[in-house]
Order: structure tokens, then sequence, then C-alpha cells
């Protein structure tokens, strides 16, 4: 039985109490509430407040795909959590700072992309009359995109201060036309707009998520990724050198650690005059080095040919050198003199072929 009060309201019920008419969507939306909480995946409350429609249906649409909202107020998100058997205490921790509540969630997203996801959707709007300044609104002083015109006495009107220079508005100096916390005139809201300075912040603000049964807030959420990345890099580095100097063996350690080893073996065996495949190489190397530097310092008549030709060769290599460093210093070498140095080198390298 419908009964109506004194003031038009319509109720249900008989006898002396008087239960009001619930609205037949509302269940409905109990019912829609508690089957998105209950589902698999990620269940987070995100506050709306202040967000006109046109900005609304352009945050909807770039995030279609990867989450489902529900609009709902606080009265049916609580039922609705308490249908699906979830903690009441949790709930609450979240509606606590949500003006305007949404139901969020994803089963695609892990909580830090969906809060990284809502916060691409922050945007500053025109500040109306009497809203509060979150911070300190700074006008810088500089050159405007204004003509001369009425505008001059418009932002001087509202305490910006402009005058006309070089043929356009310029504001005069830096000025705090709002100090964080005091209401904001309208016109002056107005005229910040025209600067480009759009103070009030809207977007789909998240203010913590459910996810696996623990409760995580914004906060808990906001990490700094790259900072975070430089510091696994960093440690990661850190680890592997530890681990390098402690010669502690693991799968990738171990070819650095070889590396290592070989070459503080090779450098052991050829100080020790250890002749093996891998030092006798150098050894006739060193040796024929020493060969030629005391051969140099004789004279021609006492060379034999073989070793005449070997300190020709390196003539030659040590003047392809120094031309090389000349082209480099941007000089200039005599191309023919190169050409027949070189010539020779290679006879004589075929003549010690042939004896």
């Amino acid at each position: 039985m419908l009964r109506q009060d004194i003031n038009g309201a319509l109720y249900q019920g008989g006898g002396g109490s008087l239960i009001p008419k619930i609205a037949g969507w509302k269940p409905d939306r109990v019912t829609e509430l508690t089957d998105i909480v209950g589902k698999e995946g990620i269940v987070g409350v995100v506050d709306v407040a202040g967000v006109p429609a046109k900005n609304m249906l352009d945050m909807r649409k770039s995030l279609r795909g990867m989450l489902t909202m529900t609009m709902a107020k606080k009265s049916l998100i609580r039922l609705a959590w308490k249908d699906a058997g979830l903690t009441e205490d949790d709930l609450e921790a979240m509606l606590e700072g949500a003006v305007q509540p949404c139901v969020v969630h994803t089963d695609s997203l892990n909580c830090y992309e969906l809060f990284e996801e809502l916060e691409k959707t922050r945007q500053g709007r025109a500040a109306k009359d009497g809203e509060v300044a979150p911070n300190d609104i700074i006008v810088e002083a500089g050159p405007t995109e204004f003509g001369p015109g009425p505008i001059v006495g418009e932002f001087n009107a509202v305490g910006i201060p402009a005058k006309i220079d070089k043929g356009a508005v310029a504001i005069q100096k830096t000025v705090t036309v709002v100090n964080k916390g005091d209401p904001i005139d309208g016109e002056l809201g107005l005229m910040l707009s025209k600067l480009g300075i759009n103070p009030i912040e809207i977007g789909l603000i998240l203010i913590g998520v459910l996810d696996g049964g623990d409760v995580l807030s914004a906060s808990d959420l906001d990490l700094d990724t790259d900072g975070l990345r430089d510091d696994i890099v960093v440690a990661n580095s850190g680890a592997y050198n530890l681990a390098c100097n402690i010669r502690w063996f693991t799968s990738i350690t171990m070819p650095a650690l070889l590396s290592k080893a070989s070459s503080e073996a090779l450098s052991v065996a050829i100080e020790a005059g250890v002749v093996n495949d891998e030092t006798a190489s150098l050894f006739i190397s060193r040796a024929n080095a020493h060969v030629l530097a005391l051969a140099s310092q004789l004279d021609s008549s006492a060379l034999d040919e073989e070793l005449a030709a070997a300190l020709g060769a390196a003539a030659v290599s040590n003047a392809a050198a120094t031309a090389s460093e000349v082209a480099e210093d941007g000089g200039e070498a005599p191309a023919e003199v190169e050409e027949e140095e070189e010539d020779e080198g290679g006879f004589d390298g075929l003549g010690d072929l042939f004896g």
C-alpha cells in the first residue's frame, strides 16, 4: 500500500510505520555493482567530482577497453559491497576521500597500471566563482597574445597589472593573484583562463583499490617508475661487481671469472718464462723486436739481406703509421714517396719468400 506524507513523498507499508518507497532502478544498480565488485580482477573507487560531462565522455573514451566505470551513490556501493561479502572497513577506507564516487573494475591492468592510466586523465579547467585555489595562483610577467583593446582594463580590474608594450598586451610584473586556500573570484577565473591558467584540477582521481584482499591507497601506487628502474640497474650492476670480486661462481659471472683467470694465468706464464702454445708467439715477437732494435744501431754493411729486408719492412710500417697520423691531423703526406716505399717493401717481402 502506498501512502503520501504532507510533503508529497510516497511511502509503502501499513500500520503505524511508513517505509520509504525504493526507486525501481536502485535494486538493479545494487545487483550490477555486486556483480562488478565480486568479479576477478581489481576494484577501485574513483572520485569524479567537478568533471564536466564533455570531459567525462572524453575520459571514458580514452579508457575504453581497459576498465569499466559505474557511477553510484555511496549508500548503494555499501549495499553492493556487503552483498558481495567483502570487508566493509576496506570500502570505507576508499570512500572516505571521494566526494562523487565511481566504481572501476579491470581485469587487464595491474593496480599500478590502473593508477597510471587514471593519472593521465588529470587536466585543468577554468575556476568558477567561489572555488578554492588548490595552490598559489601566480601570473608571470611577460608578453601575451592579445592586441591593444579593452582587455587591458579587464586585466587590471582583477589585479593583473597589464599595459601595451610593442603593440601587444604585456603583464608588467609577476604577481600572486590568489593564495592557496582562498576563494577565486569568477571574473578573475575568466581572465586567468584567457591567459591559459586553469587552476582547478579535474580528472578520474583514484582514491584506492582492492587487489587480492589488500587495500592500496593512491599514495601506495604513486611510484617513480623511471627512478625505480634506474635503482634496479644500479643494484644489479653492484651485485654483479661484488659477485665477481668475491669469485662467486654463477651462470652470469662464470664467463667474466674465466676470462680474468685466463688473463692472469697468461701473465704469470710470461713473467715466469714458461713456453707453451699460447706464450710462444709472444716470446718470438719480443725476441724479433729486440733483434730489430739492435740491428737498427748497426751499419748497413754489417747486415745480411734478410735482416736488411726486415728493417726495411719495419721502416715502411712506421712511415705508413706516420702518414696516417699526418692525415688525421689535416696535413698532407707526399703520395709518390709513400707509394715507392710501399712498393719496395712489397718486393723485399717477395724476395724473402723466394730467397
